[in-house]
Protein backbone atom coordinates (compact mmCIF):
# COMPACT_ATOMS: atom_id res chain seq x y z
CA UNK A 1 0.00 0.00 0.00
CA UNK A 2 1.28 3.63 -0.37
CA UNK A 3 0.59 4.60 3.27
CA UNK A 4 3.06 1.46 3.92
CA UNK A 5 5.56 2.75 1.46
CA UNK A 6 5.75 6.04 2.62
CA UNK A 7 6.69 4.97 6.38
CA UNK A 8 9.33 2.98 5.27
CA UNK A 9 12.18 3.85 3.54
CA UNK A 10 11.51 2.84 -0.05
CA UNK A 11 13.57 0.54 -2.39
CA UNK A 12 15.54 2.22 -5.41
CA UNK A 13 13.32 0.40 -7.67
CA UNK A 14 10.13 2.43 -6.18
CA UNK A 15 12.13 5.74 -6.33
CA UNK A 16 12.92 5.43 -9.99
CA UNK A 17 9.22 4.69 -10.91
CA UNK A 18 7.53 7.58 -9.01
CA UNK A 19 10.02 9.63 -9.90
CA UNK A 20 9.89 8.81 -13.83
CA UNK A 21 6.00 9.09 -13.16
CA UNK A 22 6.14 12.51 -11.70
CA UNK A 23 8.78 13.29 -14.27
CA UNK A 24 6.26 13.03 -17.40
CA UNK A 25 3.47 14.76 -15.71
CA UNK A 26 5.69 17.91 -15.54
CA UNK A 27 7.00 21.03 -17.90
CA UNK A 28 9.60 23.31 -17.73
CA UNK A 29 8.69 27.59 -18.49
CA UNK A 30 10.42 29.79 -19.57
CA UNK A 31 9.12 33.00 -17.27
CA UNK A 32 8.90 36.77 -18.10
CA UNK A 33 11.85 39.11 -16.26
CA UNK A 34 9.04 40.34 -14.15
CA UNK A 35 6.60 37.61 -13.05
CA UNK A 36 3.74 37.43 -10.34
CA UNK A 37 3.85 33.90 -9.22
CA UNK A 38 0.30 33.78 -8.39
CA UNK A 39 -1.00 34.95 -11.38
CA UNK A 40 1.19 32.20 -13.34
CA UNK A 41 0.10 29.55 -11.00
CA UNK A 42 -4.26 31.01 -11.16
CA UNK A 43 -3.48 30.63 -15.09
CA UNK A 44 -1.65 26.88 -14.91
CA UNK A 45 -4.66 25.74 -12.65
CA UNK A 46 -7.35 26.61 -15.53
CA UNK A 47 -4.83 23.16 -17.36
CA UNK A 48 -5.66 21.40 -14.00
CA UNK A 49 -4.37 21.22 -10.75
CA UNK A 50 -0.46 22.24 -9.93
CA UNK A 51 0.75 19.85 -7.92
CA UNK A 52 3.87 21.08 -6.83
CA UNK A 53 6.50 23.80 -8.90
CA UNK A 54 10.15 26.00 -7.92
CA UNK A 55 11.56 28.34 -9.83
CA UNK A 56 15.42 28.68 -10.65
CA UNK A 57 17.89 30.63 -12.39
CA UNK A 58 18.91 29.75 -15.86
CA UNK A 59 19.36 32.64 -18.62
CA UNK A 60 16.83 34.32 -17.09
CA UNK A 61 13.97 32.46 -14.64
CA UNK A 62 12.62 29.28 -15.16
CA UNK A 63 9.72 27.68 -13.77
CA UNK A 64 9.33 24.08 -13.39
CA UNK A 65 5.48 22.79 -13.32
CA UNK A 66 4.13 19.46 -12.00
CA UNK A 67 0.67 18.79 -12.66
CA UNK A 68 -1.66 16.05 -10.80
CA UNK A 69 -2.45 14.72 -14.30
CA UNK A 70 -0.63 14.17 -17.31
CA UNK A 71 -3.60 15.53 -19.72
CA UNK A 72 -3.17 18.73 -18.09
CA UNK A 73 0.14 18.40 -19.95
CA UNK A 74 -2.06 18.54 -23.35
CA UNK A 75 -4.30 20.55 -22.38
CA UNK A 76 -1.97 23.18 -21.82
CA UNK A 77 0.39 22.09 -25.19
CA UNK A 78 -2.89 23.16 -26.70
CA UNK A 79 -3.03 26.81 -25.94
CA UNK A 80 0.54 27.38 -26.98
CA UNK A 81 1.59 28.40 -30.00
CA UNK A 82 4.41 28.27 -32.78
CA UNK A 83 7.64 31.00 -32.62
CA UNK A 84 6.59 33.59 -35.68
CA UNK A 85 9.11 32.62 -38.53
CA UNK A 86 10.11 36.02 -39.15
CA UNK A 87 14.23 35.54 -38.59
CA UNK A 88 14.49 32.18 -37.57
CA UNK A 89 13.16 28.93 -39.16
CA UNK A 90 11.61 26.62 -36.75
CA UNK A 91 12.11 22.77 -36.69
CA UNK A 92 8.51 21.88 -35.30
CA UNK A 93 8.64 19.70 -32.30
CA UNK A 94 6.28 20.14 -30.05
CA UNK A 95 7.62 19.63 -26.36
CA UNK A 96 7.39 20.07 -22.87
CA UNK A 97 9.37 23.64 -22.65
CA UNK A 98 7.43 26.55 -23.12
CA UNK A 99 8.50 30.47 -23.39
CA UNK A 100 5.84 32.81 -21.30
CA UNK A 101 6.17 36.24 -22.11
CA UNK A 102 3.65 39.24 -20.77
CA UNK A 103 1.12 40.25 -23.47
CA UNK A 104 0.55 43.49 -21.54
CA UNK A 105 3.66 43.92 -19.78
CA UNK A 106 3.17 47.85 -18.50
CA UNK A 107 -0.03 47.48 -16.92
CA UNK A 108 1.12 44.04 -15.21
CA UNK A 109 4.80 45.74 -14.44
CA UNK A 110 3.56 46.60 -10.80
CA UNK A 111 2.26 43.30 -9.66
CA UNK A 112 5.79 41.93 -9.97
CA UNK A 113 6.71 39.58 -6.97
CA UNK A 114 9.60 38.41 -5.18
CA UNK A 115 10.27 34.50 -6.27
CA UNK A 116 11.94 32.47 -4.20
CA UNK A 117 14.69 30.64 -6.34
CA UNK A 118 16.00 26.98 -5.81
CA UNK A 119 19.79 26.82 -5.69
CA UNK A 120 20.98 24.46 -8.63
CA UNK A 121 24.69 24.44 -7.97
CA UNK A 122 26.38 24.55 -4.22
CA UNK A 123 28.67 27.20 -2.70
CA UNK A 124 32.33 28.02 -3.25
CA UNK A 125 34.85 26.05 -0.86
CA UNK A 126 36.01 29.77 0.40
CA UNK A 127 32.60 30.51 1.43
CA UNK A 128 31.83 26.38 2.72
CA UNK A 129 34.61 26.91 5.18
CA UNK A 130 33.48 30.30 6.57
CA UNK A 131 30.27 27.84 7.45
CA UNK A 132 32.30 25.02 8.47
CA UNK A 133 34.47 27.37 11.29
CA UNK A 134 31.42 28.28 13.06
CA UNK A 135 29.98 24.74 13.40
CA UNK A 136 30.59 22.74 17.12
CA UNK A 137 32.15 19.91 15.95
CA UNK A 138 33.67 18.09 13.15
CA UNK A 139 30.85 15.75 13.15
CA UNK A 140 28.46 18.95 12.40
CA UNK A 141 31.05 20.61 9.78
CA UNK A 142 30.78 17.06 7.87
CA UNK A 143 26.66 17.21 7.95
CA UNK A 144 26.98 20.88 6.74
CA UNK A 145 29.00 19.99 4.09
CA UNK A 146 26.79 17.49 3.20
CA UNK A 147 23.80 19.84 3.42
CA UNK A 148 25.42 22.47 0.88
CA UNK A 149 26.61 19.22 -1.91
CA UNK A 150 23.68 16.83 -1.87
CA UNK A 151 21.45 17.31 -4.21
CA UNK A 152 17.94 19.13 -3.25
CA UNK A 153 14.78 17.56 -4.14
CA UNK A 154 14.23 20.41 -7.04
CA UNK A 155 17.56 19.38 -8.60
CA UNK A 156 16.60 16.21 -9.09
CA UNK A 157 13.57 16.33 -10.25
CA UNK A 158 15.29 18.47 -12.68
CA UNK A 159 17.31 15.58 -13.42
CA UNK A 160 14.51 13.02 -13.90
CA UNK A 161 12.47 15.89 -16.50
CA UNK A 162 15.99 16.41 -18.44
CA UNK A 163 15.56 12.55 -19.15
CA UNK A 164 11.78 12.68 -19.53
CA UNK A 165 12.62 14.94 -21.99
CA UNK A 166 15.20 13.16 -24.28
CA UNK A 167 12.57 9.90 -23.90
CA UNK A 168 10.13 11.99 -26.11
CA UNK A 169 12.20 11.96 -28.41
CA UNK A 170 13.66 8.57 -28.20
CA UNK A 171 10.12 7.11 -28.46
CA UNK A 172 9.70 8.53 -32.29
CA UNK A 173 11.97 5.28 -32.99
CA UNK A 174 11.43 3.15 -30.27
CA UNK A 175 7.62 3.49 -28.63
CA UNK A 176 8.41 1.41 -25.67
CA UNK A 177 11.99 3.13 -25.13
CA UNK A 178 12.55 4.56 -21.59
CA UNK A 179 15.34 7.05 -20.40
CA UNK A 180 16.48 7.03 -16.97
CA UNK A 181 18.96 8.24 -14.78
CA UNK A 182 22.23 6.31 -13.20
CA UNK A 183 25.37 6.77 -10.97
CA UNK A 184 25.40 10.02 -9.16
CA UNK A 185 21.55 11.22 -9.55
CA UNK A 186 20.29 8.44 -8.18
CA UNK A 187 22.94 6.79 -5.97
CA UNK A 188 22.04 9.28 -3.21
CA UNK A 189 26.21 10.50 -3.50
CA UNK A 190 25.38 12.86 -6.54
CA UNK A 191 26.73 16.77 -5.63
CA UNK A 192 24.61 19.68 -7.18
CA UNK A 193 26.64 20.65 -10.61
CA UNK A 194 27.03 17.12 -11.40
CA UNK A 195 26.61 15.98 -15.10
CA UNK A 196 23.53 13.76 -15.84
CA UNK A 197 24.00 10.03 -16.76
CA UNK A 198 21.30 8.40 -18.36
CA UNK A 199 20.85 5.53 -20.58
CA UNK A 200 18.28 4.42 -22.81
CA UNK A 201 16.47 1.18 -21.75
CA UNK A 202 13.94 -0.83 -24.50
CA UNK A 203 13.55 -3.75 -21.34
CA UNK A 204 9.87 -2.88 -20.36
CA UNK A 205 9.55 -5.66 -22.48
CA UNK A 206 9.46 -7.82 -19.43
CA UNK A 207 5.18 -7.40 -19.42
CA UNK A 208 4.69 -9.50 -22.81
CA UNK A 209 6.42 -12.84 -21.39
CA UNK A 210 3.17 -14.22 -19.78
CA UNK A 211 1.23 -13.85 -22.65
CA UNK A 212 3.64 -15.47 -25.10
CA UNK A 213 3.30 -18.80 -23.15
CA UNK A 214 -0.73 -18.83 -25.03
CA UNK A 215 -1.57 -20.11 -28.16
CA UNK A 216 -0.39 -23.26 -30.29
CA UNK A 217 2.67 -20.53 -32.03
CA UNK A 218 6.03 -19.59 -31.11
CA UNK A 219 6.00 -15.91 -32.28
CA UNK A 220 8.42 -12.94 -32.41
CA UNK A 221 9.32 -9.87 -33.91
CA UNK A 222 11.23 -9.43 -37.52
CA UNK A 223 14.01 -7.41 -36.20
CA UNK A 224 16.94 -6.30 -37.90
CA UNK A 225 20.02 -8.14 -37.41
CA UNK A 226 23.24 -6.41 -36.79
CA UNK A 227 26.97 -9.02 -36.53
CA UNK A 228 27.61 -7.45 -32.41
CA UNK A 229 25.46 -5.96 -29.67
CA UNK A 230 28.38 -3.39 -29.66
CA UNK A 231 27.25 -2.77 -33.15
CA UNK A 232 23.37 -2.44 -32.59
CA UNK A 233 24.20 0.18 -29.42
CA UNK A 234 26.64 2.47 -31.90
CA UNK A 235 24.37 2.65 -34.56
CA UNK A 236 20.96 3.76 -32.17
CA UNK A 237 22.94 5.99 -30.34
CA UNK A 238 24.19 7.65 -33.40
CA UNK A 239 20.66 8.45 -34.81
CA UNK A 240 19.42 9.55 -31.31
CA UNK A 241 22.76 11.89 -31.15
CA UNK A 242 21.67 13.32 -34.56
CA UNK A 243 17.98 13.98 -33.78
CA UNK A 244 19.29 15.84 -30.41
CA UNK A 245 21.27 17.31 -32.78
CA UNK A 246 18.79 18.66 -35.43
CA UNK A 247 15.72 18.74 -33.70
CA UNK A 248 16.06 18.93 -29.73
CA UNK A 249 15.14 22.06 -28.17
CA UNK A 250 18.13 23.90 -25.97
CA UNK A 251 20.41 20.26 -26.98
CA UNK A 252 24.17 22.08 -28.07
CA UNK A 253 27.41 20.66 -28.24
CA UNK A 254 26.11 16.93 -29.27
CA UNK A 255 29.56 15.07 -29.47
CA UNK A 256 29.00 11.18 -30.32
CA UNK A 257 31.96 9.12 -28.92
CA UNK A 258 31.03 6.10 -30.44
CA UNK A 259 34.36 3.89 -29.85
CA UNK A 260 34.46 4.14 -26.21
CA UNK A 261 34.47 1.41 -23.95
CA UNK A 262 30.94 1.88 -23.62
CA UNK A 263 29.59 3.84 -26.50
CA UNK A 264 27.70 7.32 -25.68
CA UNK A 265 26.66 10.63 -26.71
CA UNK A 266 27.45 13.79 -24.57
CA UNK A 267 25.13 16.98 -25.08
CA UNK A 268 24.44 20.35 -22.84
CA UNK A 269 20.84 20.22 -22.05
CA UNK A 270 20.33 24.03 -21.79
CA UNK A 271 16.99 24.43 -20.53
CA UNK A 272 17.57 22.45 -17.24
CA UNK A 273 21.09 23.44 -17.67
CA UNK A 274 22.87 19.50 -16.98
CA UNK A 275 25.68 18.41 -19.08
CA UNK A 276 24.31 14.97 -20.11
CA UNK A 277 25.79 11.46 -20.91
CA UNK A 278 23.50 9.45 -22.97
CA UNK A 279 24.30 5.81 -23.14
CA UNK A 280 22.21 2.47 -23.69
CA UNK A 281 21.45 0.17 -20.66
CA UNK A 282 24.48 -0.72 -18.79
CA UNK A 283 22.68 -3.46 -16.06
CA UNK A 284 25.53 -3.60 -14.41
CA UNK A 285 26.40 -0.02 -13.78
CA UNK A 286 22.53 0.24 -12.73
CA UNK A 287 23.16 -2.54 -10.01
CA UNK A 288 26.10 -0.17 -8.92
CA UNK A 289 23.86 2.83 -8.24
CA UNK A 290 21.52 0.23 -6.28
CA UNK A 291 24.01 -0.64 -4.11
CA UNK A 292 25.33 2.56 -3.63
CA UNK A 293 21.92 3.61 -2.76
CA UNK A 294 21.44 0.69 0.13
CA UNK A 295 24.28 2.01 1.73
CA UNK A 296 23.66 5.99 1.60
CA UNK A 297 20.28 4.84 3.07
CA UNK A 298 21.73 2.39 5.89
CA UNK A 299 23.37 5.20 8.12
CA UNK A 300 23.44 8.75 7.82
CA UNK A 301 27.22 9.16 8.33
CA UNK A 302 28.41 6.57 5.19
CA UNK A 303 27.39 10.32 2.99
CA UNK A 304 28.58 12.48 5.41
CA UNK A 305 31.83 10.88 5.30
CA UNK A 306 31.65 10.10 1.08
CA UNK A 307 30.97 13.89 0.43
CA UNK A 308 33.66 15.15 2.98
CA UNK A 309 36.16 12.97 1.83
CA UNK A 310 35.16 13.54 -1.77
CA UNK A 311 35.49 17.47 -1.72
CA UNK A 312 39.39 16.84 0.76
CA UNK A 313 40.69 14.95 -2.27
CA UNK A 314 39.03 18.13 -5.04
CA UNK A 315 40.70 20.59 -3.25
CA UNK A 316 44.46 18.78 -2.67
CA UNK A 317 44.31 17.85 -6.65
CA UNK A 318 43.67 14.18 -5.71
CA UNK A 319 40.34 14.07 -8.19
CA UNK A 320 39.79 15.83 -11.26
CA UNK A 321 37.06 16.15 -13.98
CA UNK A 322 39.17 15.67 -16.85
CA UNK A 323 39.94 11.53 -16.74
CA UNK A 324 43.79 10.50 -16.14
CA UNK A 325 46.13 8.98 -13.46
CA UNK A 326 44.05 10.51 -10.64
CA UNK A 327 41.78 8.34 -8.19
CA UNK A 328 37.79 8.77 -9.72
CA UNK A 329 34.96 9.40 -7.19
CA UNK A 330 33.37 6.44 -7.70
CA UNK A 331 36.96 4.49 -6.33
CA UNK A 332 37.67 6.67 -3.25
CA UNK A 333 33.59 6.19 -2.89
CA UNK A 334 34.20 2.80 -2.35
CA UNK A 335 37.27 3.20 -0.77
CA UNK A 336 35.09 4.52 1.81
CA UNK A 337 32.76 1.68 1.83
CA UNK A 338 35.39 -0.63 2.50
CA UNK A 339 36.48 1.34 6.07
CA UNK A 340 33.32 1.70 7.41
CA UNK A 341 33.00 -2.45 6.36
CA UNK A 342 35.94 -2.96 8.43
CA UNK A 343 34.68 -0.63 11.62
CA UNK A 344 34.32 -3.01 14.48
CA UNK A 345 31.17 -3.71 14.95
CA UNK A 346 30.54 -3.14 11.10
CA UNK A 347 28.78 0.47 9.76
CA UNK A 348 27.67 -1.27 6.74
CA UNK A 349 27.52 -4.92 5.60
CA UNK A 350 29.50 -6.36 2.82
CA UNK A 351 28.67 -7.22 -0.36
CA UNK A 352 28.42 -11.18 0.16
CA UNK A 353 26.45 -10.23 2.79
CA UNK A 354 23.78 -8.29 1.15
CA UNK A 355 23.48 -11.21 -1.50
CA UNK A 356 22.57 -14.00 1.53
CA UNK A 357 19.67 -12.06 2.11
CA UNK A 358 18.31 -11.58 -1.03
CA UNK A 359 15.32 -13.78 -2.38
CA UNK A 360 13.53 -14.68 -5.47
CA UNK A 361 13.08 -11.06 -6.76
CA UNK A 362 16.35 -9.58 -6.23
CA UNK A 363 18.40 -12.67 -8.47
CA UNK A 364 20.57 -11.06 -11.02
CA UNK A 365 22.57 -12.62 -13.16
CA UNK A 366 24.46 -10.25 -15.73
CA UNK A 367 26.75 -11.80 -18.68
CA UNK A 368 27.65 -14.44 -16.12
CA UNK A 369 28.42 -12.44 -12.94
CA UNK A 370 26.19 -12.59 -10.13
CA UNK A 371 24.77 -8.99 -9.16
CA UNK A 372 22.33 -10.79 -6.63
CA UNK A 373 22.14 -8.49 -3.22
CA UNK A 374 18.71 -7.20 -1.00
CA UNK A 375 16.69 -4.61 -2.48
CA UNK A 376 14.53 -4.07 0.87
CA UNK A 377 15.89 -2.05 3.40
CA UNK A 378 14.00 -3.53 6.29
CA UNK A 379 16.15 -6.95 6.33
CA UNK A 380 18.67 -5.63 6.66
CA UNK A 381 19.79 -5.22 10.61
CA UNK A 382 20.49 -1.68 11.42
CA UNK A 383 24.28 -1.05 12.98
CA UNK A 384 25.54 -1.27 16.82
CA UNK A 385 28.43 0.83 15.94
CA UNK A 386 27.92 4.29 18.23
CA UNK A 387 31.13 5.97 16.40
CA UNK A 388 30.55 9.67 15.51
CA UNK A 389 32.24 11.16 12.32
CA UNK A 390 34.57 13.04 14.63
CA UNK A 391 36.11 9.63 15.50
CA UNK A 392 35.63 8.12 11.80
CA UNK A 393 37.09 10.98 9.65
CA UNK A 394 40.72 10.74 11.65
CA UNK A 395 40.51 6.77 11.67
CA UNK A 396 39.71 7.36 8.02
CA UNK A 397 43.13 8.93 7.46
CA UNK A 398 45.08 6.99 9.71
CA UNK A 399 43.58 3.34 7.72
CA UNK A 400 44.41 4.60 4.39
CA UNK A 401 47.38 6.84 5.46
CA UNK A 402 48.99 2.82 6.83
CA UNK A 403 47.36 0.88 4.30
CA UNK A 404 49.85 -1.62 2.89
CA UNK A 405 48.60 -1.13 -1.15
CA UNK A 406 51.67 -2.64 -2.12
CA UNK A 407 50.10 -6.27 -0.84
CA UNK A 408 46.86 -5.88 -0.55
CA UNK A 409 43.75 -4.71 -2.35
CA UNK A 410 40.58 -3.72 -1.61
CA UNK A 411 37.49 -5.91 -1.82
CA UNK A 412 33.68 -4.79 -0.81
CA UNK A 413 32.09 -8.70 -1.46
CA UNK A 414 34.27 -9.94 1.24
CA UNK A 415 34.76 -6.51 3.81
CA UNK A 416 38.47 -7.65 3.64
CA UNK A 417 41.55 -7.01 2.59
CA UNK A 418 42.87 -9.82 -0.16
CA UNK A 419 46.10 -10.00 -1.63
CA UNK A 420 46.29 -8.12 -5.59
CA UNK A 421 45.70 -10.30 -8.15
CA UNK A 422 48.06 -8.12 -10.30
CA UNK A 423 50.18 -5.33 -9.59
CA UNK A 424 48.53 -2.15 -10.08
CA UNK A 425 49.37 0.29 -7.45
CA UNK A 426 45.72 0.95 -6.26
CA UNK A 427 43.68 -2.63 -6.88
CA UNK A 428 39.81 -2.13 -5.70
CA UNK A 429 37.67 -4.86 -6.51
CA UNK A 430 34.81 -4.17 -9.32
CA UNK A 431 31.66 -5.12 -6.80
CA UNK A 432 30.05 -7.09 -9.89
CA UNK A 433 32.52 -7.62 -12.54
CA UNK A 434 35.26 -9.70 -10.31
CA UNK A 435 37.69 -9.39 -12.47
CA UNK A 436 38.26 -5.83 -12.89
CA UNK A 437 40.28 -2.87 -11.20
CA UNK A 438 38.00 0.05 -11.20
CA UNK A 439 41.23 1.80 -10.38
CA UNK A 440 43.36 0.32 -12.92
CA UNK A 441 43.99 4.29 -14.21
CA UNK A 442 46.02 5.29 -10.96
CA UNK A 443 49.55 5.59 -10.98
CA UNK A 444 52.36 5.24 -8.21
CA UNK A 445 52.77 8.90 -7.90
CA UNK A 446 48.85 9.76 -7.49
CA UNK A 447 48.59 6.97 -4.81
CA UNK A 448 51.23 8.06 -2.80
CA UNK A 449 50.27 11.63 -2.68
CA UNK A 450 46.92 9.95 -1.83
CA UNK A 451 48.92 8.39 1.18
CA UNK A 452 50.69 11.68 1.91
CA UNK A 453 48.08 13.79 2.05
CA UNK A 454 45.87 10.99 4.06
CA UNK A 455 48.71 11.07 6.81
CA UNK A 456 49.11 15.11 6.83
CA UNK A 457 45.34 15.24 7.63
CA UNK A 458 45.57 12.40 10.06
CA UNK A 459 48.28 14.39 11.62
CA UNK A 460 46.35 17.84 11.86
CA UNK A 461 43.30 16.45 13.37
CA UNK A 462 44.94 14.95 16.29
CA UNK A 463 47.67 17.58 16.71
CA UNK A 464 45.15 20.93 16.78
CA UNK A 465 43.52 22.46 19.54
CA UNK A 466 40.05 23.54 19.14
CA UNK A 467 39.63 26.29 21.61
CA UNK A 468 43.28 27.72 20.95
CA UNK A 469 41.96 27.65 17.07
CA UNK A 470 38.51 28.99 17.58
CA UNK A 471 39.83 31.90 19.85
CA UNK A 472 42.64 32.69 17.10
CA UNK A 473 39.56 32.27 14.23
CA UNK A 474 41.76 29.94 12.88
CA UNK A 475 40.00 27.50 10.19
CA UNK A 476 40.21 24.26 12.73
CA UNK A 477 38.96 20.54 12.55
CA UNK A 478 37.26 19.80 8.66
CA UNK A 479 37.86 23.59 7.78
CA UNK A 480 41.66 23.04 8.09
CA UNK A 481 41.45 20.04 6.21
CA UNK A 482 40.21 21.97 3.31
CA UNK A 483 42.80 24.42 2.59
CA UNK A 484 45.69 23.46 0.20
CA UNK A 485 48.24 22.36 2.52
CA UNK A 486 50.91 24.95 0.66
CA UNK A 487 54.41 26.55 0.93
CA UNK A 488 54.18 26.44 5.20
CA UNK A 489 54.17 22.55 5.25
CA UNK A 490 55.97 21.46 2.92
CA UNK A 491 59.06 20.78 5.16
CA UNK A 492 56.68 19.34 7.53
CA UNK A 493 55.31 17.14 4.86
CA UNK A 494 59.11 15.79 3.93
CA UNK A 495 58.91 15.00 7.22
CA UNK A 496 55.43 12.66 7.00
CA UNK A 497 56.70 11.02 4.22
CA UNK A 498 59.50 8.62 5.30
CA UNK A 499 59.33 5.60 4.04
CA UNK A 500 57.63 6.76 0.90
CA UNK A 501 60.26 5.68 -2.09
CA UNK A 502 62.18 9.16 -2.67
CA UNK A 503 61.52 9.22 -6.65
CA UNK A 504 58.27 10.18 -6.08
CA UNK A 505 58.84 12.81 -3.39
CA UNK A 506 59.85 15.58 -5.58
CA UNK A 507 57.15 15.49 -8.50
CA UNK A 508 54.88 14.87 -5.45
CA UNK A 509 56.11 18.29 -4.14
CA UNK A 510 56.37 19.59 -7.60
CA UNK A 511 53.09 19.24 -7.94
CA UNK A 512 51.73 20.37 -4.61
CA UNK A 513 53.09 23.47 -5.62
CA UNK A 514 50.89 23.78 -8.73
CA UNK A 515 48.32 22.07 -6.80
CA UNK A 516 48.14 24.90 -4.83
CA UNK A 517 47.26 27.72 -7.10
CA UNK A 518 44.82 26.12 -8.88
CA UNK A 519 43.27 23.60 -6.61
CA UNK A 520 40.82 26.46 -5.39
CA UNK A 521 39.34 27.60 -8.29
CA UNK A 522 39.16 23.47 -8.94
CA UNK A 523 37.30 22.34 -6.04
CA UNK A 524 34.70 25.31 -7.29
CA UNK A 525 34.58 24.11 -10.50
CA UNK A 526 32.55 20.49 -9.44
Amino acid sequence: TDAEVSTRKKTFAEVQTERLDQAERTVLIKCPSKLNEKKLLQYLSSHGNVKSHFFFENRGISALIEFSEKSSIASLQDAVGIPGASEHHVVPFKSRLFTFTLKNPVSQHMEETPLHLSPQCHIPVKDLIQKLCLADSVSSQMYILLNEYQLTEENIKLRFLACSLVRDFTRAYFPDSTVKPFGSSVNTFGKLGSDVDMFLDFRDTGKHSTKMKKGPFEMEYQMKRLPSERLATQRILSVIGDCLDNFGPGCANVQKILNARCPLVKFTHQPTGFQCDLSVSNSIAIRSSELLYIYGCLDSRVRALVFTIRCWARVHGLTNSAPGTWITNFSLTMMVMFFLQKRSPPIIPTLDQLKELADEKDKHIIGGYDCSFVSDLRKIKPTKNTETLDVLLGEFFEYFGNFDFRKNSINLRKGKEVNKPESSPLYIWNPFEQDLNISKNVNQPQLEKFIAMARESAWILQKEDKTQQMINKEPWGLAALLIPFGKSNSSRMKHRMKGIGSETIRSLLDSLKLNNVNSQQKAVGK
